[in-house]
């Protein structure tokens, strides 16, 4: 089928051996690619109820029907396994230059099966993998691996172009439940713990090298459709704002709506938010805009410390979701700062979201003499240490090692923990962006903004924040969308400029499926439910499509509060519209 190369790679790690097999048509016609052919796959080979760093537990790399086209924001790879923070389903994506390099070897996802008795680095290319043991590379942080993987296992004779590597750290070699999947220095497929699954199954690296290229439906309409995109847009605000400022610049934009979490979400604004927002980092830092492959917004941010403790300090970043979990969780108000951490979890691997709301947690357990840890509100010190003690799963480190959920039970502070599933959110308060409660309690993979993205049309007055009713029905129709984006895999960031219109006329081109709405629309809805099958048999309930107690306080700068009652007035809506029964069962 046009858009696939119509086979898989399986890994046997236990008996390092590997098998080749071609996938049916029917299977691409219901579910395309990238998510849909990984939910599918996991959904297919995972043993129901099984713990997710048991070997049977798979790991699934997926790239889309669009990667390595000329399609703008397609330089994207997915992982796909069952979650160790959660306990449900668990995707993660990143970009950057490896996307095509795993394309290139001419498989529609990479499955890894089973466990290695001892550490390995794998090296997949279009006819097959090569098994080799990791020894001293096993215990690296992630920027060492990659540079000696890269040095030692890349190959360059004829048909083996375009290397790529992806890597895990210490985190994931610990088993810290939210460690990363590195690649290209700082990408990294960051949430629900896939690293943690890689470190389980003694996975320290996999380099991907081929010369393989899709074949697409209509080369010439998609060349055409990516030269008028790039030429409609390159004036576009948004993207000229994304290229200015990258994601820091919503710290200004939420700090204004006053749904920027301050203070362990007690609070949504932070006084002092001037000093982390994208003004100061680009005043205390050289800074210059970086883009992943097809990629005209150059959103990321190389960025270098120019004075103080930290000069000198190069990193990409931070992003706008690690400035809300150190700078307003944490009340840290320096951006240097702020970059130093940053720089902490990229080298041990695991991901900022997590790792700075449970620094925050820990610093209300501290207030509240549950733990025995000096730290307060603004410590870089003592929260740079507790990034360690997690890793290195020291003392309270080995509690937080396994999440917010865990360190709740634990420390008797369930009423204050915010979590949707186990999975600690991003940084938008639900209080303010009322969507944004239901997008945390029905997200597949736990507290999730990408899902639906829905801050962006609350913030941008295309539905009242403060709506309750008939909310679902725009909220439906984003996470649609981007569930197409994930079977491309599209970037996030070109949301705005592929309206379904758009989005229908792209994956015609590349796959010959549609144009019409109605039945691309079918496909997400494949997804959806599929993706949700396997939840409920993980053992999910209503119960789970809930926002932990903590969300339920008000907050502390504008008493603005969401309710139960409210949450389930939206939930309610959005089961009738996905077809589901009102115990959120897929008919």
């Amino acid at each position: 089928m046009p858009g696939f190369y119509g086979r898989i790679l399986k890994i046997d790690l236990g008996n390092r051996s590997f098998t080749m097999e071609t996938v049916a048509d029917s299977v691409y016609e219901t579910y395309l690619g990238g998510k849909g052919l990984a939910s599918y796959l996991l959904y297919e080979l995972n043993p129901p109820m099984i713990d997710p760093m048991a070997p049977e537990n798979c790991l699934i790399f997926a790239t889309g029907p669009a990667t390595g086209s000329s399609v703008w924001g397609s330089s994207r790879y997915g992982v796909f396994t069952k979650s160790p923070l959660t306990g449900f389903y668990s995707e993660s994506y990143s970009g950057g230059k490896v996307p095509e390099a795993i394309d290139s070897a001419g498989f529609d996802a990479v499955v890894l099966q089973g466990r290695s008795s001892e550490p390995l680095v794998l090296a997949v290319h279009p006819d097959g993998v090569d098994f080799h043991k990791a020894g001293r590379i096993w215990g690296m942080d992630t920027f060492e691996t990659e540079s000696v993987v890269t040095e030692k296992f890349c190959r360059r004779d004829k048909g083996f172009r375009r290397p790529g590597v992806v890597v895990i750290g210490p985190a994931a070699e610990n088993g810290v439940h939210f460690a990363t999947i590195k690649n290209d220095g700082w990408r990294c497929a960051g949430r629900t713990g896939v690293g943690t699954v890689m470190g389980s199954k003694k996975v320290k690296a996999i380099i991907f090298q081929g010369d393989r290229k899709r074949p697409l439906y209509d080369q010439k309409a998609v060349r055409e459709f990516a030269r008028n995109l790039s030429s409609d847009n390159r004036d576009n605000p948004g993207v000229k704002a994304y290229k200015a400022m990258g994601t820091s610049m919503m710290v200004r934009l939420m700090n204004t709506a006053k749904g920027f979490p301050t203070r362990y979400w007690s609070a949504s604004l932070y006084e002092d938010w001037e000093k982390i927002s994208s003004d100061a980092l680009h005043s205390k830092c050289k800074v210059k805009p970086h883009a992943c492959l097809k990629c005209f917004m150059a959103c990321g941010r190389m960025t270098e410390v120019k004075s103080g403790r930290h000069a000198g300090l190069k990193i990409e970043g931070p992003e706008y979701e690690t400035i809300y979990a150190f700078g307003g969780l944490c009340l840290i108000n320096q951006i240097e700062e702020i970059i130093y951490l940053n720089n902490i979890c990229d080298h041990l691997g695991m991901d900022t979201i997590t790792a700075g709301n449970l620094c925050a947690f820990s610093i209300e357990a501290a207030r509240r003499g549950k733990i025995d840890y000096a730290i307060d509100y603004g410590d870089v010190d003592a929260i740079a240490r507790l990034l360690e003690m997690m890793v290195e799963k020291e003392g309270i480190g080995e509690v937080l090692s396994r999440g917010i959920k865990h360190a709740a039970e634990q420390w008797g502070l369930e009423d204050i923990a915010i979590h949707a599933k186990g999975m600690e959110p991003p940084g938008y308060d639900p209080r303010i962006l009322k969507g944004m409660g239901l997008g945390y309690a029905t997200s597949d993979r736990g507290a999730c903004h990408l899902r639906a993205t829905f801050y962006k049309p609350e913030l941008a007055g295309m539905i009242p924040k403060e709506q309750i009713e008939g909310k679902a029905e725009l909220f439906v129709d984003f996470e649609d969308r981007l569930t197409l984006f994930d079977t491309l895999i599209l970037c996030r960031f070109y949301r705005d400029l592929y309206p379904w219109e758009d989005l229908c006329r792209v994956i015609h081109a590349v796959t010959g499926l549609g144009p019409d709405k109605a039945s691309i629309r079918k496909i997400a809805v494949a997804v959806t439910d599929i993706v949700r099958r396997f939840n409920l048999r993980e053992g999910l309930t209503t119960q789970d499509d809930r926002l932990s107690k903590g969300f339920y306080r008000k907050l502390t700068n504008t008493d603005q509060v969401i309710t139960e009652e409210q949450l389930l007035i939206m939930i309610k809506e959005y089961y009738a519209l996905r077809g589901w029964n009102e115990q959120g069962e897929v008919l």
